[in-house]
């Protein structure tokens, strides 16, 4: 077996030490910080990228914005650099695994039947957790593009953590590395609007967490294919199967979130993560708050509208306030104030927009 040629090298202050995984684009290592002392994640593109110096300044521009993002839920950057033709960004280590590790080993634990699905009250956890990360990250302005269970680092204690932020987006600029007329993903995981290459918001990762979802509860994506081309025309006009079909265990109401995220109009899905998140929460323990995870209606005239959201209770005089209020419409106290940094937050939000501080929101 050939030995890589940059393990126990040196890129800038880290010293490559170990491989810990492949990609399509990049090899991850794992590194030591020799001015901090600390071992650290080093992704290295190949060669060719650090060439084409266009890219090189789409990679640099990118890695400055995801950089910014604070949140427990997202990869901490922190550095990027060239050094001898190699280009390569450091971030925290994660060392226990990927979702997909998590969904493979289910699938192995089933003996490879078609129950190898993970436990839902993991799901929900996982997922809650996700979905606050790409709500934060959405509301910074920021849209993932390649959400899959491979960028889904877990921690040992468990926590969820989304890499490769911006990394898709700089891809998609550059010329021969996309097929013509597709966006960058990846073929499972891309939205309707990905396959036909249209711009994208933040509701084109709400649909590849819908794909996520869906494979975590039924140990399956929604479409399988041999090629691109077969997975696009899927996603663009074949309607998903019931997870039910897969899973039995599955309620109707966790079913229809799982729909509801894998809509193929952008307006029929849940217009931000969080919305997804409290809708599965809700399918799954019905009593906590109204119901939220029922498909799309019809407005009168037949105009389709996405699904509603939660009521958020005042927590001094207890007045009903709809989820995007920074304050009670009847009393005028904050509603969701986080407890760190002191920062102005929305009803819904989960964590701090500020400083990624966990907050204590209400809901009725």
């Amino acid at each position: 077996m050939q030995q890589d040629p940059l393990i126990g090298t040196t890129l800038g202050n880290y010293k490559i030490l170990a491989p810990l995984g492949q990609g399509g684009m990049a090899h991850v290592y794992r590194a030591n910080q020799e001015n901090l002392n600390r071992e650290v994640a080093v992704k290295v593109l190949p060669p060719w990228y650090a060439s084409d110096r266009n890219f090189v300044e789409r990679f640099n521009l990118e890695a400055r914005l995801v950089a910014r993002l604070s949140h427990p839920n997202i990869v901490t950057i922190h550095d990027f650099s060239e050094n001898n033709g190699h280009l390569y960004i450091v971030m925290q280590l994660v060392d226990g695994g990927t979702l997909k590790h998590k969904m493979d080993a289910a699938h192995s634990a089933s003996g490879g039947s078609s129950a190898g699905w993970l436990d839902i009250g993991e799901v929900n956890r996982i997922f809650q957790q996700l979905a606050s990360a790409l709500t934060y990250a959405h509301d910074h302005g920021i849209i993932h593009r390649d959400i899959k269970p491979v960028n889904v680092l877990m921690e040992r204690s468990g926590r969820p953590i989304l890499s490769d932020f911006g990394i898709a987006k700089v891809l998609a600029g550059s010329s021969g590395l996309t097929r013509p007329g597709a966006g960058v993903g990846t073929p499972e995981y891309m939205s309707p609007e990905q396959c036909t290459g249209e711009e994208v918001d933040g509701r084109a990762d709400i649909y590849a967490l819908g794909v996520m979802l869906f494979e975590s509860l039924t140990g399956r994506t929604p479409f399988v294919g041999d090629n691109y081309h077969a997975l696009a025309h899927s996603h663009l006009y074949l309607e998903p199967p019931d997870p039910g079909i897969y899973n039995p265990q599955l309620t109707a109401p966790v079913c229809r979130v799982i729909l509801t995220a894998l809509q193929k109009k952008p307006t029929l899905r849940y217009q931000r993560a969080n919305d997804l998140a409290l809708a599965l929460d809700q399918a799954i323990h019905p009593s906590t708050i109204g119901d939220i995870s029922a498909q799309p209606t019809q407005r009168p005239g037949g105009i389709e509208r996405a699904p509603t959201s939660p009521i958020y209770a005042c927590p001094t005089c207890h007045r009903p306030n709809k989820p995007d209020t920074y304050f009670c419409v009847r009393c005028g106290s904050l509603l969701n104030q986080c407890p760190k940094c002191r920062s102005q937050n929305r009803a819904r939000d989960r964590f701090c927009t500020r400083c990624g501080q966990a907050l204590l929101y209400r809901f009725q």
